[in-house]
């Protein structure tokens, strides 16, 4: 539970956002991990038995490896990763500053290897992608989400806000009915969450490995029989961003594990 004090930091924060009406209070907020079972939140508190740590052992090395044309790893340029990237992930999704795009960490990190050490692309959802993140993610873990929707960034908010109201697929249902409308309810055997986004990238049961945010809003189109965008996609960016404000006061959890 947010106190009144932060939940009044919170607000101001917010800006040109805090007049928006929450279906979900601050002071409600849950992170996915209270819906899972007991043998989930064990798992995800196992220091040794978390399988992303097999994830974060790669992402460690892949921080401190010299590649490309430039010869220069990320640490080169940032150097420890939880002195530099501290609270960084707890920002994202946002607006690039020299050309006004709006970007995931995935984007982040993927625009880095290619512009500063001139390496190969990395591919979405590969495990060097989503190793690097969580590494990063990492260096985040426990503080509060706090993503930044003034300026050029209202207008994405906005749009995202609409695709989590909107209607989508054959089952013509929108992410509020289950996220929103019903979380804490039954589907099937499994109980809805609040569709929060603070342990992204995560280790996900179903899929067997680590998995980035965009992966899970591509599954749950799938799952209404709806148009799947790129990979890539600006939508997606802006339904993160929005998720992003909407879980904010959450603490980041690195690394997550999910059913």
């Amino acid at each position: 539970m947010l106190g009144r004090a932060a939940l009044l930091v919170l607000a101001l924060l917010m800006g040109p956002a805090a007049a928006q009406q929450r279906l979900i209070p601050l002071s409600e907020l849950r992170s996915g991990l209270s819906y899972a079972g007991a043998d989930v939140r064990a798992l995800q508190a196992d220091e040794f038995g978390n399988p992303a740590q097999l994830w974060l052992m790669r992402g460690e090395q892949r921080w401190s490896e010299a590649i490309g044309a430039a010869g220069k790893s990320c640490q080169s340029c940032h150097g420890k990763v939880g002195d530099s990237m501290r609270g960084v992930a707890a920002r994202y999704p946002a607006l690039e500053r020299s050309s006004g795009q709006l970007m995931n960490l995935e984007d982040r990190v993927r625009q880095c290897r290619t512009q500063r050490q001139q390496g190969p692309e990395l591919a979405f959802e590969s495990d060097d992608l989503l190793a690097l993140s969580l590494y990063v993610t990492q260096a985040s873990a426990g503080m509060a989400l706090q993503v930044d929707i003034s300026g050029a960034a209202l207008a994405h908010w906005q749009q995202g806000e609409r695709l989590f109201m909107q209607r989508r697929g054959q089952l013509n249902l929108a992410c509020t009915h289950c996220h929103d409308q019903n979380n804490g309810k039954r589907f099937y055997t499994d109980l809805l969450s609040q569709g929060q986004p603070n342990g992204y990238p995560l280790f996900r049961m179903e899929w067997q490995k680590v998995g980035s945010l965009e992966r899970r809003l591509r599954s749950c189109l799938v799952g209404v029989r709806a148009q799947v965008p790129p990979w890539g996609a600006l939508e997606m960016r802006q339904l993160a961003l929005y998720l992003g404000w909407r879980g904010q006061g959450l603490a980041i959890e690195a690394p997550a594990v999910r059913k």
